[in-house]
C-alpha cells in the first residue's frame, strides 16, 4: 500500500514531535475543556487522498434522531483500505505515547474495535446536539478519556457549519467553535463536564472526519464517575432539552440497575 498505517504514523509523529510543547501548553489552558489543535497534520496530497477514499453517504450507517443526524462507519474492511490505515495510524504506540505527554493523561489504550470510532460524514442538514460522551468503553471496563478528530474535507469553510463546539462553561454560556478545517487534528478530553456538539451543516458537500477514542483504567478526573451518553437541547431548544434530559436520565437509571447495555451497539469493528 502506498500509505500504510506505519508510514502515516511516521508523518503524524513527526508533526506532533515538532509541536509537542506548544500543544501541551494549549491543552492545559485553565478555564476551558482541555483541547489542542494541530493544523496541516499530513502532507496535503495525503490528506486529499484520504478524503477521496470516503464512501458515499448511502454506503454508511445513518444515525438520525432528536439527538443527532449523521453518517458513520466502523466496519472498515468494507471500504477503501486507506481509510482503515489512517484510522489505525492514530493507534500506533508512538502516537499514543506522545499524546500522553501532550495531555498528561496516563496509560491510554487505543480502541482496536472502534467503539464509536472510525469515520463519519455530515452533509446538508446534519448535526450533533450538545452531549457528554459516555464515560466508559462498551464493556464498562475502562474510562473514555480522549477524542481525536481528524478533518479531511478540502476547502471546508467555517460558515458551512459542521464545526466542533465546546461548551467550556456549560450550556448557559456561549460555546467555543473549532472550525472543522481541512487537515486539522483536534485533541479533546472526555470527562464529566466536556459537553460538545457539531453545528448543523448548512452547505452542499460533505464534512468528513476520522475519529479515534483513547481509553484508560484511570479517569480523566481525580475521582471515579459513570454516565451514559447524555444529550442536551441547544439554548434555543428548551422543549427538545426536556425530552433529551429525560431520555438521558432514563437510560442512566436502567444502566445502573442492570449494569449493562440494553441494546447491543452496532457501531463496532467486527474483524
Amino acid at each position: 500500500m502506498k500509505y500504510s498505517r506505519t508510514i502515516l504514523a511516521d508523518l503524524i509523529f513527526d508533526k506532533l514531535s515538532i509541536q509537542k510543547e506548544n500543544l501541551k501548553r494549549e491543552f492545559n489552558q485553565a478555564g476551558r475543556i482541555n483541547s489542542s489543535i494541530i493544523d496541516d497534520l499530513l502532507p496535503v496530497e495525503v490528506a486529499k487522498e484520504i478524503y477521496n477514499a470516503y464512501p458515499s453517504p448511502e454506503e454508511m450507517a445513518i444515525h438520525k434522531s432528536l439527538r443527532e443526524n449523521k453518517r458513520v462507519a466502523a466496519q472498515m474492511d468494507l471500504y477503501n483500505p486507506l481509510l482503515e490505515e489512517i484510522v489505525y495510524a492514530f493507534q500506533d504506540q508512538r502516537i499514543v505515547k506522545i499524546i500522553e505527554e501532550v495531555t498528561g493523561l496516563k496509560e491510554m489504550i487505543p480502541d482496536e474495535h472502534l467503539y464509536a470510532g472510525g469515520i463519519s460524514l455530515m452533509a446538508m442538514g446534519n448535526f450533533l446536539n450538545p452531549h457528554l460522551d459516555n464515560s466508559h468503553d462498551n464493556d464498562r471496563e475502562n474510562y473514555r478519556v480522549l477524542n481525536l478528530l481528524y478533518y479531511v474535507t478540502p476547502d471546508w469553510d467555517i460558515n458551512n457549519g459542521g464545526n466542533l463546539e465546546l461548551w467550556d462553561n456549560g450550556m448557559g454560556n456561549p460555546q467555543r467553535v473549532i472550525h472543522s478545517k481541512f487537515n486539522r487534528l483536534v485533541l479533546m478530553v472526555t470527562n464529566k463536564s466536556s459537553i460538545h456538539s457539531v453545528s448543523k451543516v448548512t452547505a452542499l458537500g460533505k464534512r468528513c472526519c476520522v475519529s479515534n477514542y483513547y481509553f484508560s483504567e484511570k479517569p480523566a478526573e481525580a475521582s471515579e464517575y459513570f454516565h451514559v451518553t447524555s444529550f442536551y437541547g441547544r439554548p434555543e431548544e428548551p422543549v427538545k432539552n426536556l425530552f433529551l434530559r429525560a431520555d438521558a436520565f432514563l437510560r442512566q437509571t436502567i444502566r445502573k440497575v442492570l449494569g449493562k447495555r440494553i441494546v447491543e451497539t452496532k457501531h463496532i469493528y467486527k474483524k
